[in-house]
């Protein structure tokens, strides 16, 4: 038989404590990842980074929501679904950008970041994962969020290894970063959906 999940105090607490984490985690590697990306002119290390910003918010924003009525909370998945967009828009800008200046960026660092923000996002997926489907579209989106985040730091950790022994060039970053892009893109979609 399946039983139910953890009474309304209980689950409520313990995903309070989560989100807290999470939002901490998130926020930290934000501002490691931003500075490394910016100092070795990576377009996936500076899509992933705002993606930790974008998290950070919504971490935020589904801390507060949680006693929200479910209309109100579906109100909120909506807009974070919208949120989910911003790092990809935001890594078509700087491809566009590197498409003209089309430089490699510095592979150590490209992997040996990445790998520091897969750990995170590691964390962060699996403290959310069993809070997936409480409170609507909110915890989803938080969970996608980290799920994808998991996806795309393998991708730039094998950037920065084909960078390094195979293709040096700037076109591995540019596409791993586009697929990040395309990976918040369909996040969006699937909570827009749950909402």
């Amino acid at each position: 038989m399946h039983s139910a999940a953890p009474g309304p105090k209980l689950s409520t607490s313990a995903l309070h404590r989560v989100i807290r984490w999470v939002l901490l985690l998130n926020l930290g590697y934000f501002l490691c990842e931003f500075a490394v990306a910016r100092e070795i002119g990576s377009v996936s290390l500076f899509a992933d980074s705002i993606d930790f910003l974008e998290d950070s918010a919504l971490n935020l924003l589904v801390l507060l929501a949680l006693g929200w009525s479910a209309r109100n909370r579906a109100i909120l998945a909506r807009i974070l679904a919208g949120i989910l967009l911003v790092p990809g828009l935001a890594t078509l800008w700087t491809a566009g950008q590197k498409f003209f200046a089309p430089l490699p960026p510095a592979p150590v660092p490209l992997s040996l970041t990445a790998f520091g923000a897969l750990l995170v996002n590691l964390t962060a997926a699996l403290l959310l994962a069993r809070y997936r489907d409480h409170a609507g579209g909110l915890t989803k989106a938080a969970f996608l969020s980290a799920r994808n985040d998991v996806l795309a730091n393998l991708a730039i950790i094998a950037v920065g290894l084909i960078t390094a022994f195979a293709w040096h060039s700037a076109w591995p970053d540019l596409l791993a970063g586009l697929g990040i892009a395309v990976m918040n893109a369909d996040a969006a979609r699937a909570v827009w959906r749950a909402a």
